[in-house]
């Protein structure tokens, strides 16, 4: 761990605050903190940053509710900028969104890297506005019976491939088996924030148990 008292601010005592998704990875925002707006950071686990166009202090999510709880702050190698990982409660950017950064400027011919929010995007897209041919769209288009019966039907394929030893065929079955969980949760409307805060509280609990078998 740094002392704070070795960052670098600039002449208008300010360093950038890079935020992002601790779970997901995304970045949400850039916005600027000074020692005060830090230090209140640091004591109450919230992001709290100085706006540079009103100059005082704003604490995230005081009056929307979506505050943003910090696990972590990192400085860059010359100390004159932030990491803030954070979970949220919330959209991030003052217009509803997920992110501030909605606004493409350039894509490269490289495809984006893979990621579950990514893919939860597309499902929801297909539920939203069907598109002909699209198997998303058709197992949507059946309902829940049709989707839990290919769980079902995927789950057993999984079963049979590990017990054979076959871990090329698990490996491809087990990505079918998630990818129909996930039709299933955007049908439901469970999001992968929700899954998440599940397993983060089972590892917690395991965590414990650990401890006390420790004992």
């Amino acid at each position: 761990m740094i002392d704070v008292n070795e960052l670098k601010f600039d002449a208008q005592g300010l360093i950038p605050a890079i935020v992002v998704d601790t779970e997901s990875r995304k970045v949400l925002t850039l916005a600027y903190m000074n020692r005060e707006s830090l230090a209140i950071s640091m004591e109450k686990g919230l992001t709290c940053f100085y706006s540079r166009s009103r100059q005082t202090l704003w604490l995230k999510g005081e009056t929307s509710g979506n505050y943003q709880h910090i696990v972590s702050i990192t400085a860059d190698c010359d100390k004159d900028a932030l990491v803030v990982e954070v979970r949220k409660d919330g959209p991030a950017c003052h217009l509803g969104t997920d992110s501030c950064f909605t606004n493409p400027v350039y894509e490269g011919e490289e495809p984006p890297a893979f990621s579950y929010d990514g893919l939860m995007e597309m499902l929801e897209g297909r539920r939203q506005t069907p598109v002909e041919g699209s198997y998303t769209s058709y197992l949507f288009g059946k309902g829940l019976d049709k989707i839990l019966k290919k769980i079902g039907e995927e789950s057993t394929e999984v079963i049979i491939a590990a017990k054979d030893h076959d871990r090329a065929n698990t490996i491809y079955e087990i990505g079918d088996l998630m990818y129909h969980v996930m039709v299933l949760m955007v049908q439901e409307g469970i999001s992968l924030d929700e899954i998440r805060q599940e397993m983060a509280g089972r590892h917690v609990i395991d965590r414990k148990v650990k401890q006390e078998k420790m004992r």
